[in-house]
C-alpha cells in the first residue's frame, strides 16, 4: 500500500490538501495510534495522510467554566497537569487507561473522537461531561456536542474539508470513570462506564455513559432518569443498574458476550455513581 505523507504549516495548505478530488481520501493524522494500524490491517486506505503536527492544534486552556483541549495534544500532557486531576477527575481516570504510558505519549483526544471506536475508554466519559467539539474549515468553525458527533463505529458527524480543532469540556465536574478489560493492562475494554453530576441542570443532574456498546458509546437518558438527585438512595441506584442493562445495546464478540456485558454494566454503573457521589462532597463548586 503506497499513499502520501502531507505536513502543511497553515490551515489554508491544510484544507487544499483535504479538498482534492480524489478516488482516495487524504485522511487527518493526529497521534495516529490507531489510524496507522487500520491501515496496516487494510480497514482504510486513503491515497494520503495530512499530519497536524504543525499546525497550533497541541494547545490547553484552563478557562474558569471549562478546559479547552487541542485536538493533537498528547494525552501524556493531558494526565500530568494539575489542573485535569483536581477538577475534571473522571476524565482522568478514563485518560490514564488509554494504552499504555508509551502510547499515550503519541495518543490524542481528537484522533480518539475522530476514529470513534465503539470501545473507546475517553468517549464515555466526555458524553457524561457534555463536552462539545470545534470543528474547522475554510468556511469556519462549527461546534457539536460529542452524543451528535459520534454516529456510528468509525463514523462521526465531520464533513470532508473540516478538521476537529478542539473539545470543550465543562469544569470542574464530579465524575468517576470505571471498564473491564480481560487484561488489565493494553486491552480493549470490554464495558466502559462513565458518570458525571450536573447539579444545576433541569430534570436529573446525573449523565451516563457506556463504552462498549453498538453502534458506538452512548449516553443512557432513560438510566439518568431513574436518578433524580444528587445523593440517590439505595432503591434508586439499584433501578438504574436495572435500567441501564435494558436500555444499552450490546453484541456478542471474541471479547465477551452481550449477558457478560450487561452485568458488567450494572456493576461498573454502581461503582461509578458511589464514587461520584463520594467526590461531590469534596467539591463544593459541583454542588446546586
Amino acid at each position: 500500500m503506497s499513499f502520501a505523507l502531507y505536513r502543511p504549516r497553515t490551515f489554508e495548505e491544510a484544507f487544499d490538501l483535504l479538498d482534492r478530488e480524489a478516488e482516495r481520501p487524504v485522511l487527518p493524522l493526529a497521534g495516529g495510534t490507531d489510524l496507522l494500524l487500520a491501515m496496516e490491517f487494510g480497514r482504510q486506505n486513503p491515497s494520503g495522510l495530512l499530519s497536524l503536527s504543525r499546525l497550533p492544534l497541541d494547545t490547553l486552556e484552563v478557562l474558569p467554566d471549562e478546559i479547552v483541549v487541542g485536538a493533537t495534544l498528547p494525552l501524556r500532557t493531558l494526565e500530568r497537569r494539575p489542573e485535569v486531576e483536581a477538577r475534571l477527575p473522571g476524565l482522568l481516570e478514563a485518560v490514564r487507561e488509554v494504552g499504555s504510558v508509551q502510547l499515550r505519549h503519541r495518543a490524542t483526544m481528537g484522533g480518539n473522537l475522530v476514529r470513534a471506536a465503539p470501545a473507546s475508554d475517553l468517549l464515555p466519559p466526555l458524553l457524561s461531561l457534555s463536552a462539545r467539539v470545534v470543528l474547522r474549515s475554510r468556511e469556519g468553525r462549527r461546534e457539536l456536542p460529542v452524543e451528535q458527533f459520534l454516529r456510528a463505529s468509525w463514523t462521526t458527524e465531520l464533513r470532508r474539508g473540516e478538521i476537529l480543532e478542539a473539545v470543550r469540556i465543562p469544569a470542574p465536574r464530579a465524575g468517576a470513570y470505571r471498564w473491564q478489560r480481560v487484561r488489565p493492562a493494553n486491552a480493549i475494554s470490554q464495558v466502559g462506564v462513565a458518570v458525571a453530576l450536573h447539579p444545576s441542570s433541569s430534570g436529573s443532574p446525573w449523565r451516563v455513559a457506556a463504552g462498549g456498546t453498538e453502534p458506538t458509546a452512548s449516553r443512557l437518558v432513560r438510566t439518568e432518569a431513574e436518578l433524580p438527585a444528587v445523593d440517590p438512595s439505595e432503591a434508586e441506584i439499584e433501578a438504574a443498574c436495572a435500567r441501564a442493562a435494558e436500555e444499552a445495546s450490546f453484541r456478542a464478540d471474541l471479547r465477551a458476550g452481550e449477558d457478560y456485558r450487561r452485568h458488567l454494566l450494572k456493576v461498573l454503573l454502581r461503582r461509578t455513581v458511589e464514587a461520584t457521589r463520594e467526590r461531590s462532597r469534596r467539591l463544593p463548586l459541583e454542588r446546586p
